[in-house]
């Protein structure tokens, strides 16, 4: 899990003491410039979004209304979403997230064409910003996600409106976001099935490094538990989006049944005793024909696998368009899930309150130094706000040193921009490329693209003097780091080391039930017919059932712990208490795994 050896340094004084013992934590700086390797598949939002943007905008130039850019850029940017997902489940979540954007801008527009008082609006604009944040937690919609909601809707609060007008914006909006939506469903015509097969190749080669590095010695301290979580985590999501396949046709579910017998022996190495090279590199070549659109190889199951996938493919038989592996029964999912998440006492309020207030105290420290048009505060105080406060302290860095660059690259591209809408269009579509071709390197990174594109937006327009319009942006992004970052040091997170409590107790709950379950004490069912290894057909799912619970815990055990690690003001972590359940949580998940995979037989 990352982070069972014991702690030295600075980092053992902040994080040692009591349970009820409160330490200031070191921020970091170095870590915070570093590249890292980009994300896989960065070139599919990069050229969606290029492409949604592309059309509204060459259009709108051929009529000779770019002042209308910031309204179809609305839903041009939704095309950022969603890439991740399996097409059908894309489909309903970019829905959602066009609906979204559309509502926001609608408030938006509607507050600007009711009131000019700016400190009104950046208020409104402030706690818009909050619901963005809470909401996109909560949908755990992935990347990019609140960020591009609060750019849109933060530049719409100050942007001249009236009444009559914001139905035709929206309008606009909606049409431009229903493009984004077809742009992203594309590829579905040339790869139907690319996003799973994505998912379990990113299992597949998880678990090779697993392999490589040597299973067994994860009990150890200091040994391989990167490794270990990394493949819980990448097979986990992998599960998690074959969830979201459906198989409404022979081929459809032939096709998933495929992905599925790979992720149950990706799924092995979890409980491998020992280093097995030649197992890793066959897992890296599966891997690389999924990536490479190839035919799915041919997967020898042991019998309890077996058994376990039949029964899975029993309940979908059972109740049409039902996934063939869904999670455990009895937990929430969909709207309900978020409800949960979002009731009285979650870790999401905290966050919500820093973003509100940070954000309404950057726009108003920004108008009180000059600033006419302070959204760009708004934003950058909403951009920073992260899991923790070590997190959004990095992101205040990377935020202000990208935007800095950002403006420079901006000043030094003036003469070209004021050559026409043209070359301004162009410059905004290459600013988007490359600042999705490198955000996932670096925040600060991507920043540096961002910042010139969002400036051009609102140069379509109306263009203001050059030097206003650079000085207003840094004082903005200055301003907005500066009091979001104070923001969050000050409204601290007190429910982050309640959390760890928590998903203590859910880990052990969830190793509880696992090992009644592998005892032979897993409640009714656990005498059905039994397959050649002495695994009851039922016995398969409910263990299936049980790793995924499992799993899903430690998950949660390791995240609440890098939250609340990462908090400037919080009690102790307890990581005795954590190490061990981790440890313990990831033999009993290892028992699980050894029941359906044993005897390991090769493909």
């Amino acid at each position: 899990m990352g982070k069972h050896a014991r702690l030295t340094g600075k980092r053992a004084a902040a994080t040692s003491g009591s349970g009820g013992a409160v330490r200031a934590r070191p921020l970091p700086i170095r870590s915070t410039v570093l590249l890292r390797r980009p994300v896989d598949i960065w070139h599919k939002p990069a050229l969606s979004a290029v492409v949604a943007l592309g059309i509204p905008e060459f259009t709108l130039l051929a009529l000779g209304r770019m002042d209308l850019v910031l309204y179809t850029s609305a839903g041009a940017m939704c095309a950022l979403y969603a890439h991740g997902l399996p097409y059908a489940a894309r489909a309903r979540t970019l829905m959602w997230v066009v609906l979204g954007m559309v509502a926001s801008l609608g408030a938006a527009l509607t507050a600007a064409s009711l009131t000019t008082s700016v400190p009104l609006l950046v208020l409104l604009a402030s706690l818009v910003a909050a619901v963005h944040k809470m909401v996109c937690d909560a949908t755990r919609v992935g990347p990019p996600g609140n960020l591009i909601f609060t750019f849109i809707s933060a530049s719409a609060f100050f942007v001249p409106q009236r009444i009559g007008q914001v139905p035709f914006h929206m309008a606009l909006a909606l049409g431009a976001g229903g493009l984004a939506w077809l742009v992203c469903m594309a590829p579905a015509l040339v790869r139907p099935r690319g996003p799973e097969r994505i998912a379990t190749a990113r299992a597949l080669e998880a678990a090779a490094g697993l392999l490589r590095s040597g299973p067994a010695a994860a009990d150890a301290p200091g040994g391989p538990d990167r490794a270990r979580h990394a493949t819980a985590a990448a097979v986990n999501a992998a599960w998690q989006t074959l969830f979201q396949v459906p198989g409404r046709t022979p081929a459809a579910a032939a096709a998933r049944a495929g992905l599925e017998r790979l992720l149950v022996r990706a799924e092995s190495a979890l409980a491998a005793p020992e280093a097995d090279t030649a197992e890793a590199e066959r897992y890296a070549a599966w891997a690389r024909d999924l990536r490479r659109g190839r035919p799915l190889p041919e997967i020898t199951l042991t019998g309890a696998q077996a058994g376990e996938l039949a029964g899975i493919t029993a309940d979908h038989e059972q109740a049409a368009g039902a996934v063939p592996r869904g999670p455990a029964p009895g937990r929430p999912r969909g709207l309900p899930a978020v409800l949960r998440r979002l009731a009285p006492g979650s870790p999401l309020l905290p966050i919500g309150a820093r973003v509100a207030a940070g954000c309404a105290l950057a726009g108003w420290a920004s108008m009180a130094v000059g600033v006419g048009h302070p959204y760009w505060a708004v934003v950058t105080a909403a951009s920073i706000y992260q899991a923790n406060t070590t997190l959004s302290w990095q992101r205040a860095l990377q935020r202000t040193l990208g935007n800095l660059l950002g403006l420079l690259l901006f000043t030094a591209l003036l003469p070209v921009i004021h050559t026409g809408h043209l070359a301004m269009i162009l410059l905004a579509l290459t600013f988007q490329f490359c600042a999705e071709a490198s955000i996932t390197r670096n925040y600060w990174l991507g920043s540096v693209w961002v910042t010139p594109m969002a400036l051009l937006l609102t140069e379509f327009a109306r263009q203001l003097p050059a030097r206003t319009l650079v000085t207003d942006r840094w004082i903005d992004t200055v301003v907005g780091a500066a009091v979001g970052l104070a923001c969050c040091v000050l409204v601290t997170n007190r429910r982050a080391a309640d959390r760890i409590e928590i998903a203590l107790d859910q880990v052990a709950a969830a190793e509880a039930a696992a090992l009644r379950l592998l005892d032979g004490d897993g409640g009714p069912g656990d005498a059905d017919v039994r397959d050649g290894d002495g695994v009851p057909d039922d016995g398969a799912r409910r263990i299936g059932w049980a790793r995924d619970r499992l799993a899903a815990s430690l998950m949660e055990l390791r995240e609440a712990v890098e939250v609340s690690a990462g908090e400037w003001w919080q009690r102790a972590v307890p990581e005795e208490r954590v190490a061990l359940a981790e440890q313990r949580g990831h033999r009993t998940l290892a028992r699980l795994v050894r029941r359906l995979s044993a005897p390991a037989l090769a493909a």
